[in-house]
């Protein structure tokens, strides 16, 4: 029974492992997703009219341009929308999305805690377990050997 017991933890362990690595990843993307926001900030606070930046085009390729007007910037949005702001309203947009990750990545945090508490629960049953095993194997053991 308890080795039976001892599969289903080790599976439920497994699979709470797995959940947390997915979790630690979509962290990782986010706080990714974080650091571009916060350089497309300080583009827009440092770029002026008339400088010469690198756009990418995609797949590895770069065009030289020049900032035609740095007062008009486009903000996605999410959803495939975007909208043109003001210098100041596009960087405003860009810190309410800042905060929206911040709680996102909070939220994340709190369900790897969740998971990380579950995990060593589990393996402590896992322990107990082994040790209720090998102690019913020695008390075996000694029962079937002769009195001196």
């Amino acid at each position: 029974m308890s080795q039976q017991q001892l599969q289903q933890l080790s599976q439920e362990l497994q699979e709470i492992d797995e959940q947390i690595e997915g979790l630690q990843a979509n962290i990782e993307a986010v706080q990714q997703e974080k650091t571009e926001v916060d350089e497309a900030i300080e583009a827009i606070e440092t770029l002026e009219t008339d400088s010469t930046v690198q756009m990418p085009l995609g797949g590895g390729a770069y065009l030289r341009t020049t900032i035609e007007n740095i007062d008009e910037v486009i903000v996605e949005l999410g959803a495939d929308y975007a909208a043109e702001f003001q210098e100041g309203d596009a960087v405003d947009a860009l810190d309410n999305k800042k905060d929206h990750l911040d709680d996102q990545i909070e939220e994340l945090n709190e369900q790897l805690a969740e998971l990380e508490t579950e995990s060593e629960e589990l393996e402590q049953q896992a322990q107990q377990l082994q040790q209720q095993a090998m102690q019913q194997q020695m008390q075996g053991m000694g029962q079937g050997q002769p009195d001196e």
